[in-house]
């Protein structure tokens, strides 16, 4: 899922998902109220995350999913224009395995995150 308010980032994150993974099934939310709606209808393998939501910090959704035990594990990465000191921190309390500045984020991001969620689901079964 790609939780950004910008329709020329989701795009831009789209074709690097399209890219690398052609038949991934991508999901967006233009905002933290779209991305809570989006979880509720299942699990996600990967949350790709803005900081700057219409609605709120994306860094503080992130710490709110990490409290949540049914997405505390899912792999997510923020994804920002302007990653500051702040967003890093609340990034790292909650887990988030990158923080990444939109002009430099790739497919190498997502292969990581992947293999660590199905490592994870894998321990767990």
């Amino acid at each position: 899922m790609i939780v950004e308010d910008s329709e020329f980032d989701r795009e831009k994150l789209r074709r690097i998902l399209a890219r690398a993974y052609g038949g991934m099934r991508v999901e967006f939310a233009p905002s933290i109220e779209a991305a809570r709606r989006a979880l509720e209808s299942g699990d996600k393998a990967l949350i790709l995350l803005d900081n700057n939501l219409p609605d709120g910090l994306g860094a503080n959704f992130a710490l709110e999913l990490a409290c949540d035990d049914r997405h505390a594990d899912t792999p997510i990465i923020m994804v920002s224009d302007w990653p500051s000191p702040i967003m890093w921190e609340k990034a790292a309390s909650a887990g988030v395995l990158y923080v990444v500045n939109k002009s430099e984020f790739d497919a190498g991001y997502i292969e990581t995150a992947l293999r660590q969620f199905r490592s994870h689901e894998r321990r767990m079964n």
